[in-house]
């Protein structure tokens, strides 16, 4: 007889249950969808499968988060349903049934709808997923192979397993609050709303513009000082000021918005006293009171949501836009010196060695035949799979004993009247110094490029970068302006007015790494006595070996320690083996984290919108039912249904837009902060990714709204109907 009930009770109150039922089924979906990334790496390339079932191993971790915060939702749901038929509970109890029936009433209606959610959303879940396979192939850039319909057991176990806890968390509210409530609060419940708490109006416009005035200064703070790019004590400091201070700003508008929102409309009384604008004000004014807390980290939630999707996707999508450009060769093998600085801490890191700078090049080649084998256990040598190789010295501007470089980016933008770029470390003067390259070594590289050679003669120079605009367009400006740069009591004149990107590159790298160079005349670097920065042997394969076959000898390199030091003749380290990168690991290595953060970015991004927008509606479809009392009371004084339902558009659009402007306006700001700070390393573009973002948040948070003014128009129209038939 129960089971009866609660069946029937089910298929009754479906609408009641439908935002319960939708969302779940969401979660559920998009849960089996992205956990079975381990079963789509089957299907992929094998060079590429064990990166998608790391991928597998983090989405399975991130899913048990995105799990609590389903359980969250659910129970802010249940909230809704139990305060929609607490009046039905009770005349079950007056008509005899106990407290422990009704809650057993509630335990098999709640199975129902979860079951029905569960078995709607798997079978979604399996459709998303065989899609899904093409879509992961075309984020890795991998082929299908094989291709097979599947389901995955790993996957559904551990849907079913978050599932079952969100069930649990909302029958364990459901038959508190059945056993808890006294029969007279079950039957009065329909006619108690929330506790509305009005403030003075003087004072909710001083809280509303402080709010206001923390979040300006707060973007102005964050847009000065960008992100904590250095990661220096006081500009971690000054990132969390301003990240509180956004937080209590938007906290603050919102508990101030109401009495401040409503005063400051009644005063336009040609607006206010308009149809039905004075009560939707007023119903507007109630509940801002009310759910101004959770609109103010809807706001925050949405934000996060919005800058990860957007922001995380663009990053991935800049890095392979530029990964051309940063792969000039099959390979590179950098030695990074000592330098005055570091020579003297890096004893008790060498074992005790004795350490010196540099004075004069190493030969890369030879001092890795030296302390590395290859996988036969011979000596490294690199003509074995290139005969086509160059290696390019890099100096270090600040000379022994001297307070500041030879020629650094605060010289350049004295004369360009530029600013340094947010994020630079702007009190370390030796990390605005521009490395320094030889004239002849710039010429070799240039000829192993395959480009045209320089002449600077007695007083020229040019630099090369492979960064983004930040910089590029610093050291553009210096050179379109014909900057002439003071260098040991001697004046220097660019002899190129623009950066020729191509030539930046001076080792394989996934990234931007040449920050800025200036090329000087031999004798000038000479005369100078800069200490040596780094030596890097660039090459390319033979004509007779394969990429596969290159990778495969070069994989097989390995070091005699891993932090092998290389030592001049005189028995004295002065440096360490660097960096070894291959264009076909630099690939792979873009092409995973392109994998990785695209994947993370919408299956965070979806979660957290679909938890947005379902509180916002469970919220207003509540309110509607609180207030369905003031509805039959507008239509026995004559208002139209329809004018009563235009009434709830307003207020709920407003609801869904307000927490929905504030996200973006956070996110415009910090993907500015962003972008800044991603062009130091390469040109970004976030216009697809805008796209993407649009798409996702129009099909959750626009179909959310869609739902809630459909139902609310439902409850307006039962509402108006118990009026007629009485």
């Amino acid at each position: 007889m129960l089971c009866k009930i609660a069946w029937s009770n089910v298929r009754r109150a479906g609408r009641d249950y439908l935002v319960y039922f939708v969302t779940l089924m969401l979660a559920v979906m998009v849960f089996y969808a992205f956990n079975t990334i381990t079963v789509q790496a089957d299907f992929i390339a094998s060079d590429t499968r064990e990166l998608v079932r790391m991928l597998g191993g983090i989405l399975s971790g991130l899913t048990v988060f995105l799990a609590a915060v389903m359980g969250f939702l659910m129970v802010y749901a249940n909230n809704f349903i139990m305060k929609r038929r607490k009046r039905e509970f009770g005349l079950y109890q007056i008509l005899g049934m106990s407290r422990g029936q009704v809650s057993r009433v509630m335990v098999l209606e709640t199975t129902f709808v979860s079951a029905g959610a569960a078995v709607a959303g798997l079978i979604l879940g399996m459709g998303l997923s065989q899609l899904m396979v093409f879509f992961t192939g075309a984020i890795f850039q991998s082929q299908i192979e094989n291709f097979s319909f599947f389901v995955s057991p790993f996957a559904v176990g551990i849907t079913l397993a978050c599932l079952l806890v969100v069930y649990l968390v909302s029958l364990v509210f459901n038959l508190r609050v059945v056993r808890r409530s006294k029969l007279i609060d079950l039957f009065g419940a329909e006619r108690r709303g929330e506790q509305v708490k009005t403030g003075h109006p003087l004072v909710a416009a001083v809280v509303f513009i402080a709010g206001v005035a923390l979040i300006a200064v707060s973007y102005a703070r964050l847009w000065r000082d960008g992100l904590p790019y250095s990661g220096t004590t006081e500009e971690t400091e000054a990132f969390l000021i301003t990240t509180a201070m956004v937080i209590v700003g938007t906290l603050l508008f919102f508990f101030g918005l109401s009495g401040f929102l409503l005063k400051a409309l009644q005063g336009v009384r040609g607006f206010y006293y308009r149809g039905l604008n004075m009560f939707t004000l007023r119903q507007l004014n109630a509940k801002v009171n009310t759910v101004s807390l959770s609109m103010a980290v809807i706001a925050m939630i949405l934000f996060l949501a919005i800058t990860s999707v957007t922001g995380g996707m663009s990053i991935a999508s800049s890095m392979v836009e530029n990964i051309e450009l940063h792969t000039p060769a099959d390979f590179s093998q950098t030695i990074v010196y000592f330098s005055t600085s570091t020579s003297a801490g890096v004893k008790a890191w060498a074992g005790g060695a004795e350490t010196a700078v540099a004075t004069e090049p190493i030969d890369v080649a030879r001092v890795m035949s030296a302390l590395a084998t290859d996988a036969d256990g011979q000596p490294v040598d690199f003509s074995r799979v290139s005969d086509d190789m160059v290696q390019v010295d890099t100096y270090d501007s600040m000379l022994p004993g001297a307070d500041k470089p030879v020629v650094s980016l605060r010289d350049l933008v004295a004369v360009t009247g530029d600013e340094l770029p947010k994020g630079i470390d702007m009190g370390s003067a030796e990390a605005l110094g521009l490395a320094i390259m030889r004239e002849s070594d710039y010429n070799a590289l240039m000829a192993f490029y395959g480009k045209e050679q320089a002449n600077l003669g007695e007083d020229g120079y040019l630099l090369t970068c492979d960064m983004g605009d930040t910089l590029g367009d610093i050291y553009n400006h210096a050179l379109g302006q014909g900057a002439e740069l003071d260098i040991a009591g001697r004046s220097f004149h660019p002899v190129i007015d623009e950066l020729d990107l191509s030539a930046g590159p001076q080792a394989v790298s996934s990234m931007g790494s040449n920050t800025g160079t200036i090329v000087l005349p031999d004798e000038v670097v000479d005369e100078l006595g800069c200490p040596l920065y780094n030596s890097t042997l660039i090459g390319n394969y033979a004509a007779g070996v394969t990429a596969e076959e290159g990778q495969e000898y070069l994989d097989g390199v390995s070091l005699e320690s891993y932090d092998a030091l290389v030592m001049n003749d005189a028995g004295q380290a002065i440096g360490t083996i660097g960096s070894r990168a291959t264009r076909a690991t630099m690939y792979e290595t873009v092409s995973s984290m392109m994998g990785l953060i695209s994947y993370m970015a919408i299956y965070i991004g979806f979660v957290l919108v679909v938890a947005c927008a379902a509180i916002l509606t469970i919220q207003q479809l509540s309110s509607v039912s609180d207030g369905s009392t003031s509805y039959r009371i507008l239509s026995e004084l004559g208002t139209s249904e329809g004018e009563i339902a235009h009434s709830v558009l307003k207020q709920q659009a407003i609801f869904f837009a307000f927490p929905l402007l504030m996200g973006i306006a956070h996110a415009i700001i910090a993907l500015k902060v962003i972008i800044d700070l991603v062009q130091l390393f390469g040109g970004i573009s976030i216009g697809s990714t805008v796209g993407l973002a649009v798409v996702i948040f129009g099909l959750a948070y626009g179909g959310y709204f869609a739902v809630t003014y459909l139902m609310s128009r439902g409850i307006v129209h039962d509402a108006i109907r118990v009026r007629k038939t009485l």
